[in-house]
């Protein structure tokens, strides 16, 4: 599976301001008191197996929790790469993706960019190591707002999957959730 990351915490080259990760918008529904409710949000009524990531990213036992989400079940050519993708041109036909907005679990995890970057290079050493194509994930390391007035770090996770159909590109993006969630929660078996 491929997989990489990078900082975005400070203005781009226009002197815009990078995006922040807002944990407690106007929508939010803290999985952390019931992560079963993963399975009501509209995102996982498109695709279930983000619900299962979800669940497992907000159980006691993860070292995150998430504040956001979104699904995108159609991408456009023009939208991804098929080369960054470890893909065929055949299998890039169909694309969709998906992201997650995580946050730590204590404050103290990644108060410096150094501990972010050491869980980013982690686990993309992780997912480097799944035997999985036509798919990759970007983690990009954001300020995050983690409390009213409290500004942290966190990570938007974005996964994307291609395939000759959606039905295989749904399937391969099943399986690059699952390996992520699972490298995240340091439950893989594929190292």
């Amino acid at each position: 599976m491929e997989a990489d990351w990078e900082f975005e915490v400070g203005p781009d080259a226009a002197g815009l301001a990078a995006p922040v990760i807002d944990a407690y918008w106007p929508g939010f529904v803290d999985l952390r008191l019931a992560p079963e409710r993963a399975w009501g949000l509209p995102e996982a009524g498109q695709f279930p197996a983000l619900a299962e990531a979800l669940a497992r990213l907000n159980a006691a036992a993860s070292p995150v929790w998430t504040s956001k989400c979104d699904f995108w079940p159609h991408l456009e050519p023009g939208e991804f790469d098929p080369d960054e993708l470890d893909a065929p041109p055949a299998c890039a036909t169909h694309a969709m993706g998906c992201y997650i907005d995580l946050l730590p679990r204590s404050n103290g995890q990644w108060a410096l960019p150094d501990a972010v970057e050491a869980e980013c290079k982690r686990l993309c050493g992780r997912l480097r190591a799944v035997p999985l194509g036509c798919c990759r994930a970007d983690l990009v390391v954001r300020r995050a707002l983690t409390a009213p007035e409290l500004m942290g770090l966190g990570i938007t996770a974005y996964l994307i999957s291609c395939g000759p159909s959606s039905v295989e590109a749904a399937a391969t993006l099943q399986n690059a959730l699952a390996a992520f969630r699972d490298a995240l929660c340091g439950e893989s078996t594929l190292e």
